[in-house]
């Protein structure tokens, strides 16, 4: 792509009456360049089996042509038609609530074989109605695919058979398992048991991560069948979602997503966020940084709100800072879903740009700005390339083992929530970091790495950590890390394994804090802070202590350590506590290595990267209510929007929910 791509998806099947070229000449007047289409419509693309009707596809595909529109297919396999799901009793997921009903989307088991025949007909019938179009520029695989809890009798088999390529010593496998704990040890193959009903947490998670191998390969198996027939210049790609929290929030549980991303050409996420006075940027920034790690590279964002839901409507000026912050994270798109508020069914009140009543409203005449400006000065932002010295390695292994026993209480329960706790601290004090995975080998290119809640992790990986810091890395792990192998397996030491020389520590012990006060040491003197949901009771070895806790009982352990180990350092947390006790310490510690953190901190956001000229672009943002100033103290600039000069050491001041971007010129 050689320009930005703006625009939302498009569904003249949705339409209660033909508008479509009133709608192609506002998203022309909006300056939009591309739809995304097709991949909710399976039912009238087919409406009943054999018989195939693309009317509604070819409308829009004719009109996108007329209007010089660029348009994202989407192979229609997420949401089956009825006569489909009557075809044959295993087609509808059997999960562990039981057998899955038709009428909401995502019902399939996509192991079927009966679903899978009648998915690759509609997507090589599809693909060859459309392969000669000339305004596809992509495809997008099926629709925020996930494994939907499918435990069928086919998926369990092949769960069975994935066990035994892993595992051809029964014994061994019992053993790895701990499958004598209440009777549970298989002796037989054949004797496997329905996987719904296991109370073994390592297995349970074995099956997740099967699971979400599922998705990799059907995801794997879709791209194969587009690529027969795409062009050269065609990408291919898919909408990744993430943990919803209300809105987009952390890691997938449900989809390995690194792995997944593989067979794709380019990776693309849908990103939902707080606005209004919860308008933050952080969603955007922890979900954009994953989908950049997805390929190491620039991404697009094929979904993200407009007005969307009732608390989303954003105020004046809002819906460009959104888009611009995604921009700044690397995408190189902003698609809404969708165009128009659609007036029937589930998402009725999940409103696009226009409203029910399809005039112009603010929020399209804000697009309409944001579209002119995208089109004049989108050279300056596309292909941003980011140089982050910081990196936060996230594992799905980890978030699976936090389900299976996870942390009490009801703040930062959740792996994801101690990822976002650290993530964010990084966010509020403007440190822009990297997202790697377990299977990254190397972390040498980074000068601070994060480590959150590693609960399952592979020797190999603690290994890494350990020659990390030992060769000169600073590394910030958080509790509950090392504590058990890639299948759950709890290690039989001192924890956290195979990191207590590195961190210069060891614990035991661990509890729920009632009234524990958390008290500054050495360089975190005068820092105080309350220990919050859990704690572990840390006696330091080589470690020196920067938190301890303050409690008659537990006082005589640490709850931060840093300690020196070959030519770096460590850092461990061993609790959880406030804001603004983590983001002094993270202050700290980044400082140690070597990292210049800016003189201001959140709401004051700032992003920047290198642009395809070879020039640094720098993003500053203020996300809140009230005027905010600082001083620019990097070489003079020319703010893009305003085409106006900034010189170094300028005094800037940004409106209410108000941001700039400048271009350095030197």
């Amino acid at each position: 792509m050689d320009h930005l791509l703006f625009g939302a998806a498009y569904y003249d099947e949705y339409m209660p009456f033909d508008r479509i070229e009133t709608d192609m000449q506002m998203m022309k007047k909006a300056n939009m360049n591309v739809i995304r289409i097709a991949e909710s419509t399976w039912s009238t693309l087919e409406p009943q089996d054999g018989v195939f009707d693309f009317t509604h596809l070819d409308r829009m595909l004719d009109a996108a042509e007329k209007y010089d529109m660029h348009v994202i297919i989407g192979t229609p396999t997420y949401a089956i038609p009825s006569w489909l799901a009557k075809k044959s009793d295993t087609i509808l997921a059997v999960t562990k609530d039981g057998p899955s009903l038709y009428g909401h989307r995502q019902n399939m088991d996509i192991t079927d074989p009966t679903y899978l025949k009648y998915a690759e007909r509609i997507i090589r019938t599809l693909m060859e109605h459309i392969k000669d179009r000339s305004c596809i520029i992509g495809y997008q695989l099926d629709n925020e695919t996930k494994h939907y809890g499918t435990a069928g009798k086919h998926a369990q088999e092949l769960f069975v058979s994935y066990l035994k390529e892993q595992f051809s010593d029964l014994s061994a496998f019992n053993l790895e398992f701990g499958l004598d704990y209440w009777s549970n040890r298989v002796n037989d193959w054949s004797d496997f048991p329905d996987i719904r009903g296991t109370i073994n947490g390592s297995l349970a998670a074995e099956y997740e991560k099967f699971s979400r191998k599922l998705v990799t390969d059907f995801l794997t198996w879709q791209s194969d069948l587009v690529r027969e027939y795409k062009k050269e210049d065609q990408f291919i790609t898919q909408n990744f979602d993430f943990e919803w929290h209300d809105y987009s929030y952390g890691l997938q549980p449900d989809v390995n997503q690194f792995e997944a991303a593989k067979c794709m050409d380019i990776a693309g996420c849908d990103i939902y966020h707080p606005s209004q006075d919860d308008l933050t940027g952080a969603e955007i920034n922890f979900c954009g940084s994953i989908a950049r790690g997805l390929k190491k590279s620039n991404y697009l964002i094929l979904e993200t709100e407009a007005q969307g839901n009732l608390e989303w409507l954003p105020y004046p000026g809002q819906l460009r800072m959104q888009a611009y912050s995604h921009l700044s994270c690397g995408a190189d798109s902003v698609m809404y879903w969708h165009w128009h508020s659609i007036h029937n069914s589930l998402e009725s009140y999940w409103k696009g740009v226009l409203s029910h009543d399809f005039s112009e409203n603010p929020t399209y005449l804000e697009a309409c700005r944001l579209g002119a400006e995208m089109k004049t000065y989108g050279s300056h932002l596309l292909h941003l390339k980011k140089t982050n010295r910081a990196a936060i390695l996230v594992s799905n292994e980890a978030l699976t083992g936090l389900l299976m026993f996870p942390f009490k209480g009801r703040e930062n329960s959740s792996y994801n929530d101690a990822a976002r706790w650290l993530a964010d601290s990084l966010y509020r004090l403007n440190i822009e970091f990297d997202i790697l995975n377990p299977a990254d080998t190397d972390f040498s290119g980074y000068d601070l790495l994060v480590v959150p809640a590693l609960y399952a992790a592979e020797e190999s990986v603690l290994s890494r950590m350990n020659d990390y810091v030992r060769n000169g890395g600073h590394l910030i792990v958080s509790t509950r890390s090392g504590f058990s192998n890639e299948h759950l397996k709890i290690y039989p030491d001192m924890q956290p394994h195979g990191l207590t020389d590195c961190c210069g520590m060891h614990y035991s012990q661990f509890t729920a804090p009632k009234n524990v006060a958390l008290k500054g040491n050495g360089a975190l003197s005068g820092i105080t802070g309350t220990a919050r949901n859990w704690i572990e009771l840390v006696t330091p070895d080589t470690a020196e202590t920067l938190l301890s806790y303050d409690h008659p009982y537990w006082g005589a352990y640490s709850a931060v350590t840093c300690n020196h180990y070959g030519k770096g350092l460590a850092c461990y947390i061993g609790c959880f506590f406030e804001d603004g006790t983590l983001d002094a310490l993270v202050a700290f510690f980044a400082k140690e290595a070597g990292l210049s953190l800016p003189a201001f901190r959140f709401p004051l956001i700032l992003h920047e990267g290198t642009n395809e000229n070879g020039k640094k672009i720098r993003y500053f943002f203020n996300y809140s209510g009230r005027e905010a100033s600082f001083t620019y103290d990097a070489p003079d600039g020319i703010s893009l929007l305003e085409e106006k000069p900034v010189a170094q050491g300028s005094q800037i001041t940004l409106a209410p929910w108000g941001f700039k971007i400048i271009e350095q010129q030197a």
